[in-house]
């Protein structure tokens, strides 16, 4: 097979921009290859950012319009990272930016109309990756995993620390992943705290004291003891963390550290097995109090990957499931969202 020239499109609950990642495709003996040949960040202007936090709150009217204006500016993000670099994709794959995530209610919105985003650059686009799963009884989501099965098969564990920690990994011949924490949700909640857009390094955590009674708190959460397919969204993160975390009444540096503690717990919990080999990427693996706390409760030790795939690992991934939405090919795995059957997902719009 030729090579196949893909651009992802990846907005994180962390809100921090629009990660564009162009990447190449080949399948050679049955096993795909891939490059990410040029990639960059759009950060969020302050009014993007606004604009993305109130999407949802208004009318549907206002929904309505907020999905396509956010369609048609990542249209536009994308044509200009086109000239500036150029390149020549034949295909543009959006995650969109996540509003509403309530599987229980088969309910999953993810802002960014397909339709005018292949308007406003001129490439047939593929987005709307979740309702299919959902409709079929799924989770819809997390949708990474079946990108880390093929793209990344020689890792026991691809971890990625973004919004929230997911994990995924083999076993008994089936691909298994679920959301364990939220993870830069929270943390960056929290350094706004002190006017800080995030906690750079984890150096606000690392000056704070651990709240053992919080931590007890955090860790009995009801969520942290279920089996099988589970995601988490915002609105969980809205009535169970945030308030148990203000009704402490710890400083800033004390919340930081306590729910710190808390995410390497959970996270080293999975991670099992002799001297396994990780694959973690996302915002996350940038905090090293992190890192360091999660070492330490795991007792393995972690190589970071390149820069590049840390920051745009969810572009890449997403730009391979459009690529094989493209070619009519399995891009979403029941053995991960609890669906009743593997299925195709997403919606291709034509840009010309």
């Amino acid at each position: 097979m030729k090579k196949q020239a893909v651009i992802g499109l990846m907005s994180g609950t962390s809100m921090d921009g629009l990660d564009i990642a162009y990447c190449e495709f080949s399948c050679i003996r049955k096993r795909w290859h891939f490059h990410i040949r040029q990639s960059e960040t759009i950060v969020y202007k302050k009014e993007i950012r606004e604009r993305l936090l109130q999407a949802g709150n208004g009318s549907a009217l206002d929904l309505a319009n907020d999905h396509h204006w956010y369609g048609r500016w990542q249209g536009e993000q994308v044509k200009k990272f086109i000239v500036r670099h150029k390149l020549k994709p034949t295909l543009i794959s959006a995650h969109g930016h996540t509003l509403f995530h309530q599987p229980s209610k088969k309910i999953s919105w993810q802002l960014g109309s397909g339709a005018s985003l292949a308007a406003a650059c001129g490439i047939d686009a593929v987005t709307d990756f979740r309702t299919t799963d959902i409709a079929l009884g799924g989770q819809g989501a997390p949708l990474v995993p079946i990108g880390d099965e093929i793209l990344f098969p020689e890792y026991d564990f691809c971890l990625n620390l973004g919004g929230f920690a997911n994990i995924s990994y083999r076993e008994k011949k089936r691909r298994l992943a679920f959301d364990i924490c939220p993870v830069n949700i929270v943390l960056n909640e929290l350094s706004l705290l002190r006017g800080k857009q995030y906690d750079r390094g984890g150096d606000m955590a690392r000056a704070g004291v651990i709240s053992r009674v919080l931590l007890d708190s955090l860790n009995k959460g009801s969520y942290f003891r279920k089996k099988g397919p589970r995601s988490l969204g915002k609105e969980w993160v809205t009535a169970n963390v945030l308030p148990l975390i203000y009704r402490s009444k710890a400083s800033p540096e004390d919340m930081l550290s306590t729910y710190t503690e808390h995410i390497s717990i959970q996270i080293a919990k999975h991670l099992t097995g002799r001297k396994p080999k990780i694959l973690l990427t996302g915002g996350g693996a940038w905090n090293d109090f992190l890192i360091e706390r999660i070492v330490h409760h795991s007792g393995f030790r972690i190589k970071l990957p390149d820069n590049t795939l840390i920051a745009f690992k969810e572009a890449l991934v997403f730009a391979f499931l459009g690529l094989l939405r493209y070619r009519n090919e399995i891009n979403t795995c029941r053995s991960v969202t609890g669906a009743s059957r593997d299925s195709i997902g997403g919606g291709i719009y034509s840009g010309v």
